[in-house]
């Protein structure tokens, strides 16, 4: 087999294998959240700088809210929550990417803003008291 061939074949190969992870990545996205059950709701958890600042049942909320998070260095973010949803709507951060992502209604994709050090995950809450949260992801 000469060189021009076999240089062909890898190309093909590593472009089945991009295309087939590019299928996957979009068919997660898309796939309904199973990550709880049906009703159970979702819990915002607020992070900075690794630590837990807030965490809010989502079905708690009735009518929107806003409030604001500030880190050391005087980084401001401000947070809205909305029944069954959180997002980010102002922030001093130079990209705004936070902002730009909107507000997540599922535990799909946090929301970071890098510069203020800022992560929103929603969680599953349990079925009954006590109970811990069914996984994200599993993985064998």
């Amino acid at each position: 087999m000469s060189t021009k061939q076999k240089d062909k074949k890898a190309a093909i190969i590593i472009s089945a294998i991009l295309i087939l992870s590019a299928s996957l990545s979009l068919l997660c996205l898309l796939l309904p959240d199973r990550g709880s059950n049906a009703g159970d709701g979702y819990a915002a958890q607020i992070y900075q700088d690794g630590r837990l600042l807030y965490s809010i049942p989502l079905h708690d909320i009735s009518e929107s809210r806003t409030f604001t998070v500030e880190n050391a260095e005087g980084g401001v973010n401000e947070i809205e929550v909305r029944p069954g949803s959180i997002g980010i709507i102002s922030a001093d951060c130079p990209d705004k990417i936070c902002v730009r992502q909107g507000f997540i209604t599922d535990t799909k994709l946090p929301i970071t803003c890098l510069p203020n050090r800022l992560v929103i995950l929603l969680r599953p809450l349990s079925d009954k008291a006590g109970d811990p949260p069914a996984p994200d992801v599993y993985t064998y």
